[in-house]
């Protein structure tokens, strides 16, 4: 058989397809080469993330004990939904899914997405917190339609007490951007972090040691199976020095009113309550606040999210005149028989300076005018003082400085002096000023803690402790980490006969009946205690008119005591913003309650304090004669016995309101433009 043979053109034709077919193959294999040999490791990194992940697991937050062991702070399982975007192909339709699964706007889903920009690839990111039964029902039974969707369960922060003490343990909130980028931390997004006070401040104590897991998932991000898994470890305990059943009395005290009260232990400087209302339940922020619930805290006039204990700034009034009192006998400027008359008020250039009582009280000495709050003593005491003496001791008893609480944004007030002027005004002193500063008005305000550790460095005989609020830091399984010693920030370095007579006349305020504070009586206890009520803008002479007016405009009503008189236990301060009425009037029998409360008696006043100030009016205290500085104990029992105590629940003081100028809650700030210089009334 004769081979036939082949055309020229059929084999250049054979010849170009293997060609081609060669190049097909080297092209293939370089691809092979470049995927297994060069791309290999990534290329099986990919691979194993879309079947085997790891996944963080947060660490539960330490739980928060008051002094006697009862829970404040805890945690509670909750269910998130988290969306991985690497496992859906279509991110729009399945967010429009989930949207309607939960019952919101593809919009609000859509912003929920906020992935930070370092995001690793196949972590997931919270599309919302604390998801309901139907909502987790929902989501679980369309899982098919939603890929790359979770429904996980992870700790979540509680408050058992809602709004109890809010300002103080504070609240917790997913993690900003900027914290991301400080290097000094090792947060990852979508960690929860404190946000505010004790949360904030002992942050890295309760976060706990996030944990993890090695997960096997489906073809659409579900998990099958935990193939390993590293335990987290919960933060500390903690162990406050806040007693919950007294803070609850506190609040319950204070009813509706907008203001504070703060009481420590003047032994060592603890923490026993620290109220400030209105309040806010910490449980919003912990589920995730919505945006509407975030702009009715911030335009709320009344201002809920600050702390007035801390960062509230008041003139702080009559309660003020124990600064005075103090640098007054300290530098000789008075002593206990001297006598000043007392007509109503003193004229001082073309001003006339009034005393709270339109027909005076007379002659007086130091101690009458304490228990009987004389506005025209301390105008004449003060002006012997000098404002830069009056400084000093009021910064010796804490007054103008940082009280060292570990807060956040703590206030120091303001404790005028020559240069503290010319700096922040740039004029000089006027002499008629200081008048004012001797009775608490003008330039000179304090926050409540302040105002607290002032009457607890008197009743302790001149110690400054630094508050505290933490009393121990336990691991989780009760082993002692710290025990919280008190601090000592220094000594008022006051004679011992300076603080029995400014003692000494704090009790008769409250155990003597021409005392401005003996709505604080406690049967078979010694209180002492300072009134005052401060000014929180001037409006002329007319105060009775000014707190019949808008309450913006009206008297702050202050109170601070400590308790027992001999070894004192407890040191309190109380403030009701725009009472319109005396701190002896309002403030008084809420401090009563408290420290009743505290001393097991649970007696209140023979009326609820509205009730009160409305008698109060009818019957102003008259001239009296001059307390005894020996008032027993027996007498002020007795005197008690006689009044007829009707156990009925204590209303609330009137409901007061924001908006005057400078500072929190309308007090008058630091800022002022321009002191008051009307009379403050006991």
């Amino acid at each position: 058989m004769v081979p036939r043979e082949i055309p020229p053109e059929f084999q250049v034709r054979v010849v170009a397809g293997a060609i081609a077919v060669l190049v097909a193959f080297l092209l293939l294999g370089a691809r092979l080469w470049l995927l297994q040999v060069v791309h290999g490791p990534e290329m099986r990194s990919l691979s194993e993330n879309n079947r085997i992940r790891l996944v963080r697991v947060p660490a539960a937050r330490g739980v928060v004990y008051d002094r006697h062991g009862e829970i404040l702070v805890d945690n509670r399982p909750a269910f998130d939904v988290v969306f991985v975007p690497e496992d859906a192909h279509d991110r729009r339709r399945v967010l429009r899914n989930v949207a309607a699964y939960l019952d919101e706007s593809e919009t609000a889903v859509h912003q929920m997405l906020h992935a930070p920009t370092k995001r690793p690839p196949y972590e997931g990111i919270v599309l919302r917190r604390d998801l309901d039964w139907r909502g987790v029902v929902a989501l679980e039974t369309h899982q098919l339609e939603l890929p790359g969707v979770s429904v996980q369960v992870g700790p979540r922060r509680y408050y058992p007490f809602g709004p109890l003490a809010g300002h103080l343990l504070g609240y917790v909130g997913e993690v900003s951007e900027s914290e991301l980028k400080d290097g000094a931390s090792d947060f990852r997004a979508g960690d929860l972090v404190g946000k505010a006070s004790l949360e904030k401040s002992w942050d890295a104590e309760l976060r706990g040691i996030p944990g993890g897991q090695q997960v096997e998932v489906d073809a659409l991000g579900r998990r099958m199976r935990v193939l390993q898994e590293v335990p987290d470890v919960p933060g500390s305990t903690l162990t406050l020095t806040l007693d919950r059943d007294l803070q609850e009395a506190a609040e319950r005290a204070l009813g509706d009113a907008a203001g504070a009260i703060v009481a420590l232990d003047p032994r060592n400087g603890e923490i026993l309550v620290m109220v400030s209302h209105p309040a806010f339940d910490p449980n919003v922020f912990s589920r995730g606040i919505r945006p509407e619930e975030w702009r009715a805290l911030v335009q709320d006039r009344l201002r809920p999210l600050n702390n007035r204990a801390v960062q509230g700034q008041f003139p702080p009034g009559s309660t003020f005149k124990m600064v005075v009192a103090t640098g007054a006998l300290e530098e000789g400027a008075v002593t206990a028989t001297t006598g000043v008359s007392c007509s109503g008020g003193v004229q001082f250039g073309n001003h006339f300076f009034r005393c709270w009582k339109k027909g005076g009280h007379g002659g007086v000495n130091l101690h009458r005018a304490i228990v009987e709050s004389c506005d025209v003593f301390f105008y004449q005491v003060g002006q012997r003082l000098g404002v830069d003496g009056i400084a000093e001791y009021a910064h010796r008893l804490g007054l103008g400085l940082p009280t060292g609480i570990r807060l956040e944004h703590e206030k120091t007030g303001t404790i005028p002096d020559t240069q503290w002027k010319r700096r922040r005004f740039h004029q000089p002193w006027f002499a008629g000023e200081t008048l004012s500063v001797a009775i608490g008005q003008g330039y000179v305000t304090a926050t409540p803690l302040q105002m607290a550790q002032m009457t607890a460095i008197i009743a302790n005989g001149g110690t400054r402790y630094r508050p505290h609020y933490v009393k121990r830091i336990d691991a989780p399984d009760g082993t002692l980490r710290e025990e919280v010693q008190p601090e000592v920030l220094g000594e008022a370095h006051l004679k011992s006969s300076t603080l029995q007579q400014v003692r000494a006349g704090m009790r008769d305020v409250v155990m003597s009946e021409a005392g401005t504070g003996k709505k604080a009586r406690i049967p078979g206890i010694e209180v002492a205690g300072k009134t005052g009520t401060a000014q929180a803008v001037k409006l002329g002479e007319d105060r009775a008119g000014v707190n019949r007016g808008p309450q913006a405009a009206r008297d702050h009503a202050w109170f601070v005591a400590f308790a027992p008189y001999e070894n004192p236990e407890i040191a309190i301060s109380c403030i009701v913003e725009h009472a319109g009425e005396h701190g002896g009037t309002v403030a008084a029998p809420i401090v009563q309650q408290v420290l009743a409360h505290y001393f097991g008696r649970n007696q209140g006043p023979s009326l609820p304090p509205t009730q009160e100030a409305a008698a109060e009016k009818q019957a102003m205290p008259a001239a009296s004669p001059p307390a005894s500085q020996g008032a027993t104990l027996a007498r002020a029992d007795q005197l008690e016995n006689e009044r007829a105590v009707r156990r009925e629940p204590p209303a609330a003081p009137p409901r007061a309101s924001d908006g005057g100028p400078g500072g929190i809650g309308g007090a008058q700030g630091a800022a002022s433009p321009r002191p008051s210089t009307a009379r403050a009334p006991r």
